[in-house]
């Protein structure tokens, strides 16, 4: 079994990844329905950038004010998304890799609560590539030190199908952060890769990353790269 690791160029339009991530979950969920008629999809990853956005997770969903969306909308420098991931309100925008898992829990034997310790161990060790020490807390995340978050993690579960998943600072304007209370964690600050010394490309950090997830799910040999319609 391959990890396919759909690398979307450049600035991706949040709707357009989520329209991509809902077909593979479909997939999925198809095979689930019919598994002698239909063909078992691979586990794949989308990586990629996004235009300025804030998203609020299930819980929050309608509870976000008129004029709390226009506050985080910016003059219309930024959106403002309902989404069906686990978390609460965060940014994601330039400089930052959105990487969204699509795959069967079942498929590498993992529980909800390892998949989401896996995830933050493939950023951690992620992390430990360009020489930065992160770790977890009693809060979600990753930080780098008990008050300073450099990687958000918020997932969805249907079935045991994957979506969502996380949104590490490599380059970002953290700025855009003032906006909100991120995670609703008082006191807590958000720094990025280049913050703390580390001068890389989103691309190249999304490489390393896939590779981790790669070596950390069982039953997956390598990552093949692919392009759009390649997807199942």
């Amino acid at each position: 079994m391959y990890l396919r690791h759909l690398k979307l160029p450049g600035i991706t339009p949040y709707t357009h990844a989520a329209d991509l991530q809902n077909r593979l979950v479909s997939s999925f969920l198809s095979n689930k329905a019919s598994p002698l008629t239909t063909p078992s999809p691979q586990p794949t990853i989308i990586t990629t950038q996004f235009p300025p956005v804030y998203t609020c997770g299930r819980r929050e969903i309608g509870t976000v004010s008129p004029s709390q969306k226009l506050h985080l909308e910016a003059d219309g420098k930024a959106s403002f998304y309902e989404a069906l991931r686990g978390g609460q309100t965060t940014f994601h925008g330039p400089g930052q890799l959105v990487a969204y898992p699509i795959l069967d829990l079942k498929q590498h034997a993992l529980t909800p609560r390892c998949y989401i310790r896996l995830l933050e161990n493939a950023v951690i060790s992620t992390l430990a590539t360009y020489g930065i020490k992160g770790f977890t807390t009693e809060n979600p995340g990753v930080w780098t030190s008990n008050d300073e978050k450099i990687c958000a993690v918020g997932v969805h579960l249907r079935r045991n199908i994957t979506s969502f998943g996380i949104g590490l600072n490599v380059f970002t304007d953290l700025a855009w952060f003032d906006r909100i209370v991120a995670c609703g964690l008082e006191g807590k600050r958000t720094v990025s890769l280049r913050s703390v010394g580390v001068d890389v490309g989103v691309e190249t950090v999304s490489e390393v990353f896939v590779g981790e997830m790669a070596r950390a799910l069982k039953n997956v040999e390598d990552v093949k790269i692919i392009d759009e319609d390649e997807l199942d």
